[in-house]
Order: structure tokens, then C-alpha cells, then sequence
């Protein structure tokens, strides 16, 4: 038979796209043509499938060879192509049996050996083998990423000649390996910062009601070490939220660790990152750090020190829990519904009104006015980290909370959240905070006359009721009071500072 078709996954963000790969051979002059809106990388699959089958054993076609990869409007990237062209060209000549190719899907990168190496965004391909009620064959080196699927679709080979083998019955691939996440967490924990009991409180708050979190102080502090307890506090993950960030750190390139992908993300970009970094882009577009943060958490230190678009960049994403990216040729759309963790000194010099400061209030409003009030605005909480008073350190003193007890208050307030709005607090929409955060009438005008106070908006109204329900969960209050009202309202650092400054 003189053609053949076959089937492949593309790439586009983190889904997996069916790709149908046929291949014709007709007589005429021999040549070897790849058309369907190829890459430089599918187009260079000519020279590895040829010599590729040569090496395997196989005799490549002296003919006319057109290889179609539908649907023509998809960009096709990478070497995925190289296993699927290679088996379509082989049974297109009858060199391969193609009964059984219409419940197989391929993807793997050839060597010139024709041995198979791994491909990038190994696991959106086999979740949508799987819907497809296919088996994907996959390089063997992908088998961690297939073995997270129970049970998997996906079939392992390290060479060609191992396909051709078991398309033939004269052999067998082997399943992947089922993965068994270890659900340790890591052993960072809360009892080893020294005070900071505010700090810890507003860690609480945050976890517990899945809260954006500032952290505001002079420099040695502890706020990085704070910031990076947080996932320690958080429940684990569901499978589904697991299957999710995977996939993005599948199609990112950063691989798979096979013991450690039910544990939380925790992403720490350097303050010279770009916006393309932090959000995702390029030409083919491929997920940042607010993507890499899936369901986890992304810590910004020295927020000051990073540029102001590529924070404001993020003001989107953290409304939408998203990011989509435009290109000429298409549109890509990331998860990205992470929790953020900002640090940063409250002056250039690192310390304000404690004796040490070198800047006029000039200076200082100037330094933060580096952020934009919409970004600041985006943080449900902001707390002071100060310095430790004197003694603090030499005294001695029993040991601090640790964060398995913190974490089992955190789970408790959660699960009542869970049970009234099926979400947390902080994902809680307007008509929502209305019929499961409603506050008393004089409660309410106390909350609004501190909101004139501090000239804070109709966003901060509503991130205070969330907190403020937050605090009510943790106590496990059914209805938010006033003293809930007022600590929501002690974690406004950066308001009260800015209000001192511009006064």
C-alpha cells in the first residue's frame, strides 16, 4: 500500500492536540516532502527518519514521499514527529503491518541509531490518549511521566526496532512503571523561626484562606525564611490539581519528579527575571513562573528591586487564574492560579522609623512608588516583620509551634469553607461574599468609616470581609464579629505606611 496514516499529538499549551500523520509514496524523482505548517525541527525530521531507518535495518523508499501532518493550520514543533513519520513511511511501503496503527498513537524523537529519545510534554499526550481510548507508545525515558497515570495507556520502547517488533507480534513493549507519589513534606518548619508571632499569624491567615501575602521589613528579619514555611502549612494536592501541574512542568521541559509531584509547587524568580519569564511567551509560547506556580505558591523577594510592568503583569493573571498568550498563528492559554508571597524593605536604606533610617519621607514614598497601587492592591494581607527586640535571641525559651499543629487548623478552616462555598475565601466572587460573609449592620459601618479612613478601595472592602472570614474559620465562628473585623484590619501594614508618609 502506498499510503499510510498514522497518528501523533501536538503541543499547544497544556493540552494535546490530535495530529494525523499520512504518508504517500508515488513514483517519480525521489524526494522527501513534509508539509502541514512544519517547524525548522519537523522539517530536519527528514534526515533523521532516513537515516534512522537505514541504520535499523530498513530500506527507505526510492519514491516520491509526502508527508501531510493535518490539521494544517497547527504549528508543529519539536522532534515529536520523527516516530510517527518513521512508522507511517514503513507501512506506507509494506514494510509494517498497518492494522493495527488506527488504535495506536506515537510520538518520540529519533537519533540517527534510530534509537528513541524523551520528547517535552510527554503527560498532556497521554491523558489525551487516554480519552481517546488509545495506546501512545512513548521513548522509555518518559516513563515517569506516563507511570503517573494508573492505569496508563502509554507503551515504552528505547529503539525502532522495538516497535516494528511488537507491531509485528514478534515482541512485546513494556507499561510504564505505576508511580508512587511520597507525600513527605519538606522539613522546613515554622517552629525554626526565632518570634515573629504576627508574621506566623498572617502565614495562618494566608494558608488557611489561600490569602496573597505581603511581607514588610528591614532587612535579616526573616521574611524569605516565613514566606518559605507556607507550603508546609498548605493541604496537599487532589489528584486533579496534581495532573495539572504536572502537565505544565511536562510541556516546560523541567521534567518530572516522579516522588515529589503531589507536593506544592514553590517558585522563588530572581528580581532580574523579565516579564516573559514571569508570565510565559516567546514565539512558541511556553509557560512562565506564574504557570510553574500551579496550585502552589510564588514567593517575590525584594519586590522593589524587580521591574514595575513585569509586576504589573501579573495583575491580570491574579484576577483570572490564567494567562493567555496571542501569537500571529494562535493563541495559548496557561493555568495560573497561584498564592503570592511578596517581601520587601519599607525604605531604601531598609528601615524606617526605628532609629537606623538615613531617608527623608521623600525618599521612601519614591522607593515605593516603584510598585504600582493596582499590583499592591492585588494583596490581601500586609504585615510588619520587625526586628527582634533586644534579648530575644540570648533568651531562653520553649519551643515554638510547629507546622503540623498550624497545618491541622489550617485544614479544619478549610474544610469548613469547602462545605459552605465548595472553594476558599479568597476565591470568593462579589454575590458570593453577600450570601456566606454577611456582616451585621454596625459592623458593616465600622468597617466602612476605617475604609474612609485609610482611603482604601472597594477591592480592600472586599479582601477585608474575606479575611476577616478567614479569621472566623480558624476560630470556627459561624458568623464574622467585630474583633474578626478589626485583626483583618491590623494586616494593612503598607496602607498605614503609606497614610503616615502622605500626611
Amino acid at each position: 500500500m502506498s499510503l499510510a496514516v498514522v497518528f501523533a499529538r501536538a503541543s499547544l499549551g497544556v493540552t494535546a492536540p490530535l495530529v494525523t500523520v499520512e504518508a504517500h509514496l508515488a513514483n517519480g524523482l525521489p524526494a522527501f516532502n513534509i508539509v502541514g505548517l512544519p517547524e525548522t525541527t519537523v522539517k530536519e525530521a527528514r534526515d533523521r527518519v532516513r537515516s534512522a531507518l537505514l541504520n535499523s535495518g530498513f530500506e527507505f523508499p526510492a519514491k516520491r514521499i509526502t508527508v501531510n501532518l493535518a490539521p494544517a493550520d497547527l504549528p508543529k514543533e519539536g522532534g515529536r514527529f520523527d516516530l510517527p513519520i518513521a512508522i507511517a513511511v514503513l507501512a506506507a511501503s509494506g514494510q509494517l503491518p498497518s492494522a493495527m496503527l488506527e488504535q495506536l498513537e506515537f510520538l518520540g524523537e529519533l537519533a540517527l541509531t534510530g534509537a528513541l529519545r524523551p520528547i517535552r510534554g510527554a503527560l498532556p499526550a497521554v491523558l489525551a490518549a487516554r480519552d481517546s481510548k488509545r495506546q501512545l507508545v512513548l521513548p522509555s525515558d518518559n516513563g515517569s511521566e506516563a507511570g503517573v497515570i494508573i492505569p496508563s495507556p502509554a507503551r515504552l520502547a528505547p529503539h525502532l526496532l522495538a516497535i516494528t517488533a511488537w507491531l509485528q507480534q514478534q515482541g512485546d513493549l513494556t507499561a510504564p512503571e505505576p508511580v508512587i507519589p511520597d507525600h513527605k513534606i519538606d522539613a522546613t518548619d515554622l517552629s525554626d523561626v526565632i518570634g515573629q508571632e504576627s508574621g506566623k499569624r498572617a502565614l495562618e491567615i494566608s494558608a488557611a484562606g489561600e490569602h496573597n501575602l505581603l511581607l514588610l521589613g528591614p532587612p535579616g528579619t526573616g521574611k524569605s525564611m516565613l514566606a518559605s514555611r507556607l507550603p508546609g502549612l498548605l493541604p496537599p494536592m487532589t489528584e486533579e490539581e496534581a495532573l495539572e501541574t504536572a502537565a505544565v512542568r511536562s510541556i516546560s521541559g523541567m521534567g518530572l519528579d516522579p516522588e515529589r509531584w503531589l507536593l506544592r509547587a514553590f517558585r522563588q524568580p530572581h528580581h532580574s527575571a523579565s516579564a516573559v519569564a514571569l508570565v510565559g511567551g516567546g514565539s512558541y509560547p511556553k509557560p512562565g513562573e506564574i504557570s510553574l506556580a500551579h496550585n502552589g505558591v510564588l514567593f517575590l523577594d525584594e519586590m522593589t528591586e524587580f521591574e514595575r510592568r513585569v509586576l504589573d503583569a501579573l495583575r491580570e493573571p491574579l484576577e483570572t487564574g490564567c494567562v493567555s498568550i496571542s501569537r500571529a498563528a494562535h493563541r495559548v492559554t496557561f493555568p495560573a492560579r497561584f498564592q503570592l508571597i511578596g517581601a520587601m524593605n519599607p525604605s531604601p536604606c531598609g528601615h524606617y522609623e526605628d532609629g537606623r533610617s538615613r531617608s527623608s519621607s521623600e525618599q521612601i514614598l519614591r522607593y515605593l512608588s516603584k510598585i504600582s497601587g493596582p499590583f499592591l492592591d492585588r494583596f490581601d494581607l500586609s504585615v510588619e516583620i520587625p526586628l527582634l527586640p533586644p534579648g530575644e535571641l540570648s533568651r531562653s525559651r520553649p519551643p515554638g509551634e510547629n507546622s503540623a499543629a498550624v497545618r491541622s487548623r489550617v485544614l479544619n478552616a478549610r474544610a469548613r469553607q469547602l462545605a459552605r462555598a465548595g472553594k476558599t475565601n479568597a476565591r470568593l466572587g462579589t454575590s458570593e461574599l453577600d450570601r456566606f460573609c454577611p456582616l451585621a449592620r454596625e459592623d458593616a459601618l465600622f468597617l466602612e468609616q476605617a475604609l474612609h479612613q485609610m482611603k482604601l478601595s472597594i477591592r480592600a472592602w472586599h479582601k477585608l470581609i474575606r479575611v476577616a472570614r478567614t479569621i472566623a474559620d480558624l476560630a470556627g465562628e459561624p458568623a464574622i464579629a467585630r474583633p474578626h473585623l478589626i485583626e483583618a484590619l491590623g494586616y494593612r501594614a503598607m496602607d498605614r505606611l503609606l497614610h503616615r508618609l502622605q500626611q
